[in-house]
């Protein structure tokens, strides 16, 4: 008898046992979903780590890469960036290196078009202000004198971190960009030229705007 007086089914516990183990190999097969309440905005955002793949243990199970593959990828052998990326690091344990690059050079083709179109509301939330102020300055004067830009970009051959430094209040990445571009003038033919840049993203690892922002870009 159950407590209520109710004669007891046996076929209870069978039904029971064989729900837990449905469950158990659906959340083996498939993972856990995690619902969002809305999409990650399309802007240089701080890289998650990869969700693990289906099945996969638990992420405090997964021993740490060993020290020469941490950066795999990231900045070239014996580069004087690895402790400043292990610094960041271990001030962001979201910081994934690979993703921090794919994102830096989604905003190099991003700011790179804005700024041949003049688009100053593309730029403005990716630029820390000084920066924001030279290109918006150099556009106006294109725009005064009539001048008309287009830029194409053929490759981006290479992105590799060159410097990184992290500060209580400010994390630094100074990425080195080798990249084909097409530019054309009003009236003139297109050329297409290689470029190397060092362009350097800033985010303070305390806030909660997870964009990275360039703040400060010169040629090698």
């Amino acid at each position: 008898m159950s407590p209520t007086g109710e004669p007891f089914d046996p076929s209870l516990i069978v039904f029971a046992a064989l729900a837990i183990f449905v469950v158990w190999k659906l959340r083996a097969v498939l993972g856990v979903r995690v619902d969002r309440e809305e999409a990650p905005p399309a802007q240089f955002r701080a890289p998650l780590r990869p969700a693990p793949l289906p099945g996969a243990p638990p992420a405090t199970d997964v021993a740490p890469p060993p020290p020469e593959a941490r950066w795999k990828g990231v900045i070239e052998k014996d580069s004087a960036a690895e402790p400043g990326l292990d610094a960041i690091a271990a001030a962001d344990p979201r910081f994934d290196g690979l993703g921090f690059l794919d994102g830096a050079r989604r905003a190099y083709e991003v700011i790179v078009t804005a700024f041949a179109k003049g688009d100053r509301d593309t730029l403005r939330p990716l630029l820390a202000k000084e920066v924001f102020d030279g290109f918006a300055g150099e556009i106006a004067r294109r725009e005064q004198a009539g001048d008309t830009m287009e830029i194409a970009i053929v490759a981006i051959d290479s992105a590799l971190v060159e410097a990184a430094r992290a500060e209580p209040r400010l994390n630094e990445i100074t990425v080195r960009f080798a990249v084909r571009l097409m530019t054309v003038l009003k009236d003139k033919a297109g050329a297409t030229r290689p470029v190397e840049e060092l362009w350097t993203f800033a985010r303070d690892p305390r806030a909660a705007d997870p964009n990275w922002k360039l703040v400060a870009t010169r040629p090698v």
